[in-house]
């Protein structure tokens, strides 16, 4: 099993969920965040002073998939929220040792 773990663009949200539940992807876990990377904010003006805005709003979305769909995921992933401008986000996948399902007890891929 692994953990995709991605940071995206909030408006991409919506089309991502519509692809997932395409894909058959039952379970996320959505959060709003606040980062930087290349795309380093802007400047703006206030009351005279200019004030670096570089934590800008993203959506961070994680997942946990069984190890042969890792590759389908990921590009179904990329595929949807891909504008080909700086902002667009990353991907991050981990592995994952265990999944247990709480309510019935069961373990591993069937859990998920």
């Amino acid at each position: 099993m692994k953990q995709i773990e991605a940071i995206i663009r909030p408006e991409k949200l919506e089309p991502l969920k519509d692809a997932f539940l395409a894909c058959k992807i039952n379970g996320m876990n959505v959060r709003q965040v606040l980062g930087c990377g290349n795309q380093h904010g802007w400047i703006a003006r206030n009351r005279g002073t200019s004030v670096m805005i570089n934590m800008i709003p993203k959506i961070e979305i994680k997942i946990v998939v069984a190890d042969d769909r890792v590759e389908e995921i990921v590009q179904v992933l990329i595929d949807t929220v891909r504008t080909g401008e700086i902002g667009d986000g990353k991907i991050f996948i981990k592995p994952v040792e265990e999944c247990i399902r709480i309510r019935t007890g069961e373990r591993g891929d069937i859990a998920l």
